[in-house]
């Protein structure tokens, strides 16, 4: 099977890691195709063996890369186009169809609930987005959460397959060595409490009010690790409230994010609101406790399989930070939520919905079984998720139970559960 991914542009992002990622478990030939902006992920990916084609798109308004995306899904022969992200998902859903390929998939990476990859949402945008989703053969949201916008939107249920953001564990199981030597590349201090956020710095993540509330604990240091926008006036605030010397700020040459959760006591997510919260799943495979105002990833599993997650309203951030910062430093074994999320089992869902959608073209594997079944999500389309439990002084949650039975997903035959491991 010949498969594209068509994503909008390659620099660093959540959902362009989450590709790289992909791409080294799908069980598939695969090639990608970027409208704009290359940038540093397209190299690693080229590094990983994979072929990475630039449509040089230059702008939002460049309606001349659909006859040019055309012709090269044309050429190329693919029997899968695999869309990610708003851009690619409009241009890449009717190219592959001009093309002549019939199988087309999309994955719905950051649609919130009033904003799709940081831009607020409008009649325009949806309604785009529905007429262009209907030339596809399906859409894979990552996360149930996602998923019930989707169906809000008006994008028929059947069509919606959950396929969650996925992560490889192994690169995130702690070491102390590691977090030695990324606390002296970063000069924080020995046997200092470090609280940390790692996401593109933008103002949705709200980066400047973990900054603040940091200001108004004495003696816990802060790691931010990053990118974006919000950079230098991040980095002004930092100047204002004099915490210089409190206040690390992690660049391209620092540490890699798994050195940097190494280095930190305590994840703190503070963002207004997430499609999934990839970061704190991350955080949880490192040990760390996570506190958080918006994880769909973490509300879609019961509170039992992510034990060290809490989640608090922004107005607590700074006692949470000074009760997490009494209680001392821990680390905390992975959860079950860690292995839920595993990539492997994300990469099986979507080879599943590759095959039933080629099987009915003829293009499942001389020799393979039938389809797997694509999960949908659990929650009926239009509820909300339970809150979780939100402790009002921020304790360590050390007297959760142990990880059981991780749901937000229809029943995996072939696929065990972390607890049924």
């Amino acid at each position: 099977m010949k498969v594209l991914h068509v994503i909008t542009g390659l620099n660093v992002g959540g959902a362009e890691q989450q590709l790289r990622l992909l791409l080294r478990h799908l069980d598939a030939k695969c090639e990608v195709a970027t409208l704009t902006d290359p940038g540093p992920v397209a190299d690693a990916i080229r590094a990983d063996g994979v072929r990475v084609h630039d449509l040089r798109m230059t702008g939002n308004r460049d309606v001349g890369v659909l006859p040019r995306l055309t012709r090269f899904i044309r050429a190329g022969h693919y029997d899968v186009v695999h869309t990610h992200l708003y851009r690619a998902c409009v241009y890449g859903r009717i190219a592959a169809r001009l093309a002549g390929v019939h199988t087309v998939v999309a994955t719905e990476h950051s649609l919130g609930a009033t904003q799709i990859e940081g831009r607020p949402l409008g009649l325009g945008t949806r309604t785009l987005y529905r007429a262009t989703e209907r030339l596809g053969h399906g859409t894979l949201a990552v996360s149930a959460t996602v998923a019930e916008r989707l169906v809000y939107w008006g994008v028929p249920e059947a069509r919606v397959h959950l396929a969650p953001n996925g992560i490889d564990p192994d690169r995130f199981r702690f070491d102390p060595e590691v977090r030695a030597e990324a606390r002296t590349r970063l000069r924080i201090p020995v046997g200092a409490y470090v609280v940390g956020g790692v996401g593109r710095q933008v103002p949705g993540k709200r980066f400047d009010a973990l900054i603040r509330a940091v200001a108004e604990v004495p003696d816990v240091h802060l790691l931010l690790a990053g990118d974006g926008p919000e950079r230098v006036p991040l980095l002004r605030l930092v100047h204002h409230l004099n915490l210089q010397h409190r206040v690390h700020v992690a660049d391209s040459s620092g540490p890699e994010v798994p050195g940097l959760l190494a280095a930190m006591d305590l994840f703190v997510s503070v963002s207004a609101e997430e499609a999934f919260g990839l970061a704190v799943v991350e955080a949880l495979a490192a040990g760390l406790p996570a506190l958080y105002t918006a994880c769909p990833a973490v509300e879609d599993v019961p509170a039992e399989d992510a034990p060290g997650a809490c989640r608090i309203d922004l107005g607590e951030l700074p006692a949470a930070l000074a009760a997490e910062h009494r209680a001392g430093p821990r680390r905390l074994p992975a959860p079950a939520a860690v292995e839920y999320y595993h990539i492997a089992r994300t990469a099986q869902r979507v080879m599943a919905l590759y095959a039933q959608a080629g099987e009915r073209r003829g293009l499942r594997r001389r020799g393979s079984g039938p389809a797997a079944t694509v999960p949908r999500p659990a929650r009926a389309a239009g509820t909300q998720p339970a809150p979780r439990p939100v402790s009002q002084q921020a304790a360590p949650p050390a007297s959760r139970q142990a990880p059981g039975t991780v749901p937000g997903a229809a029943a995996e035959p072939t696929t065990p559960t972390p607890a049924q491991k």
